[in-house]
């Protein structure tokens, strides 16, 4: 077996976990709409189905309404709710599964007006100042919680996971930062885990000793005033002692300025953490945050640091991420790439997730495809995320697909995207999309560039039954004065390498494609997990407060500043869950960006722009154009006169480059092929 430790079985004592991979918590929105159980339910069986994780853990269940994470977010405080949450368990245990339920109460965390908290504190990510709870009201609380485990297990449930950590309503208690009482719940190492510590023997005692209890502990708060090693570690043995079953290792408050899940965190790099835990404590621990791929979670088990891994988004990404695992094709997983653009990004948004890489996650009942009774003959020129896509999703289902791409390998934009620093993962998905090609007999013919003439003047027409047309975008060109000189390069020229940028940059632009043109002229100085750490201040060895230590101050190898056109906060159209992290690493690496800065000229050593109502000249040697992008369709005139109507198909960035992104690309290639 390819990963030894990965799929040795867990003996609980009353129950054994097949393996050692938990389907960590995610929200995906369908747990907030109790008419999308059914959704939910196909969602986490098509994971467990022929024997996937040993153990799938839900989006976070509220106890009560103060706890709910919006006004109608989920919970379960009555047996009528039972019903749908047996859609759910019946399917994953039909299917081999055990599941647990996790109880997470916001406190200060809800988006409502009746949100409670240790102390009166609103946080930075709330509008709403949350009630301090008296003693007899933090009794309730209590007691809504071990309601909410016996509710489960009438439901079906295996068990429940605790939310005690990420800044949630535990972990406010637990922490100084938001506890500032002075009664027997505050005050004190010793009272601030108190509540703790009630919910979790009050939790055991009401479910019974053959029912999984997870703890979340958050090994690592990230923010000011949070929690110390010493009070870690004396929190786990006294959680132990109430009758813990296991330990989940959480990592950060939702409002730490710290990313843990983002492209630009290195793999595994909180395994430490959970490595510490273990040793304090005899109960099994899970590992978490940036474990993506089978040999990562096979090394975190053999080096001991954990007793179980934890990976949450990966199983969007692929549902059968475990089952591939097993059988020796781990170069067949569609991996995620942490991105975050379709599934934590549309959670904030209000919306049910999905993923960039695999449209059909959360969408199991509504998008799926079948086998064709016909196969036809089906060109793909171009093979960026949409034309890569478009040909796999095409030849699984038994059509005899041929891509043409112009360059030297697939990928497209991908290309591009994993030189930025912290994306080199999407390399991943090229790789999974040219396994997919080969697999399904897709034939790839590369340095081949299409052309109008080649198509008219060959027996192109007779060879295929019809035509997807992916061949993506070309950067936009600026109209100003000067634009053709030497020292201005559109991003393309940047990123592939074909020009260099000097020692004193200029990037016009300040959209998401300007953020990573900027951290990839900062240098690749962030993938070593030491630097990592000392660039944003985390303790390598986790015992100070919060884990925070100061950060070392980074040299830029070059002057980097960006220029936007529009007043406001700059990067305002980045991701909603990642742009905060990609504002303030740029605004440590020393990138400065001026708002408010038309530009007028370009001379040979620098640029004039309109900063604010007054003109300035600025120096430099270097000129990077990221003015958004066009579609490259040329082709598609010629293609419609040739063949039949609704023959051609346009995906991707030849279909509109406005707005378009990789999700919208892939999503539009994956459902092209899926019809045709």
């Amino acid at each position: 077996m390819n990963y030894p430790n990965l799929f040795t079985p867990l003996d609980l004592g009353f129950t054994v976990l097949e393996n050692r991979m938990v389907m960590g918590s995610m929200h995906t929105g369908l747990e907030d709409r109790p008419d999308q159980y059914d959704r939910l339910a196909r969602f986490f069986s098509e994971r467990v189905r022929g024997g996937g994780p040993g153990l799938v853990v839900t989006g976070g269940i509220s106890p009560n309404g103060e706890g709910q994470l919006a006004e109608n977010s989920g919970k379960l405080d009555s047996r009528t709710e039972c019903a749908r949450h047996r859609q759910v368990t019946r399917a994953v245990h039909e299917n081999g599964g055990k599941i647990c339920l996790q109880i997470l109460h916001a406190g200060r965390y809800g988006h409502h007006n009746r949100i409670v908290s240790a102390s009166p504190i609103r946080a930075r990510i709330s509008q709403h100042v949350p009630h301090e709870l008296s003693g007899r009201e933090i009794r309730t609380q209590i007691t809504d919680f071990s309601r909410c485990a016996v509710l489960a297990q009438e439901a079906g449930y295996d068990g429940v996971e605790i939310m005690g950590s990420e800044g949630y309503f535990i972990n406010q208690f637990l922490c100084k930062r938001t506890n500032r009482r002075k009664d027997e719940w505050g005050g004190s190492g010793g009272n601030r885990m108190r509540l703790a510590l009630e919910i979790s023997r009050s939790v055991r005692e009401a479910a019974g000793k053959d029912f999984i209890v997870i703890f979340r502990i958050s090994v690592a708060d990230l923010v000011e005033e949070g929690s110390d090693w010493t009070e870690i570690a004396t929190l786990a043995r006294s959680l132990e002692a109430v009758g813990i079953t296991m330990f989940n290792c959480g990592i950060g408050w939702h409002e730490a300025r710290i990313p843990t899940i983002s492209s630009s965190v290195p793999p595994g790099v909180f395994g430490g953490a959970a490595a510490k835990l273990r040793k304090k404590v005899s109960v099994p621990v899970i590992a978490t945050n940036r474990i993506n791929t089978p040999g990562q979670a096979e090394q975190l088990l053999g080096t001991g640091a954990c007793d179980l891994v934890s990976l949450a988004r990966p199983f969007l990404a692929d549902p059968r991420f475990v089952q591939k695992s097993r059988a020796g094709k781990a170069h067949e997983i569609n991996a995620c790439i942490a991105c975050n653009q379709a599934c934590l990004d549309r959670i904030f948004m209000g919306k049910t997730a999905t993923c960039m890489v695999n449209p059909r996650a959360v969408n199991e009942t509504r998008t799926h495809y079948a086998g064709v009774g016909a196969a036809k003959r089906i060109a793909v020129i171009g093979a960026g995320p949409a034309g890569m896509a478009a040909a796999a999703v095409s030849a699984d289902r038994g059509h005899r697909v041929t891509v043409f791409e112009a360059s030297s390998e697939i990928g497209g934009q991908f290309t591009l995207a994993r030189e930025i620093p912290g994306k080199e993962e999407y390399q991943r998905t090229i790789d999974y999309f040219r396994a997919m090609h080969t697999r399904h007999g897709v034939s790839v013919h590369l340095n081949t560039r299409m052309t109008s003439g080649r198509i008219r003047g060959t027996e192109f027409a007779e060879s295929f039954d019809e035509v997807i047309l992916s061949t993506g975008v070309r950067a936009r060109r600026i109209p100003l004065p000067g634009a053709n000189r030497s020292l201005v390069s559109g991003y393309q020229d940047i990123l592939s390498g074909r020009s260099t940028a000097g020692s004193n940059t200029i990037i016009i632009g300040a959209g998401g494609i300007a953020f990573d043109v900027a951290a990839y002229l900062c240098g690749n100085t962030l993938k070593d997990r030491e630097k990592w750490f000392t660039f944003w201040g985390v303790d390598p060895d986790f015992e100070r407060p919060g884990s925070l230590t100061a950060p070392e101050p980074f040299t830029p190898p070059r002057q980097v500043r960006m220029l936007q056109r529009k007043e406001g906060p700059p990067g305002r159209t980045l991701g909603k869950t990642t742009g905060w992290a990609h504002r303030l690493q740029l605004r440590k690496q020393g990138v400065e960006i001026l708002t408010g800065a038309g530009c007028l000229q370009i001379e040979e050593d620098g640029i004039w722009v309109d900063h604010q109502g007054t003109h300035r000249f600025l120096p430099a040697d270097s000129i990077i154009v990221c003015i958004g992008q066009e579609p490259e369709n040329n082709l598609y005139g010629c293609l419609r006169s040739i063949f039949s109507e609704g023959s051609v198909h346009l995906v991707g960035g030849a279909s509109n480059a406005v707005g378009l992104d990789a999700q919208i690309a892939i999503a539009q290639g994956w459902d092209t092929g899926s019809k045709i």
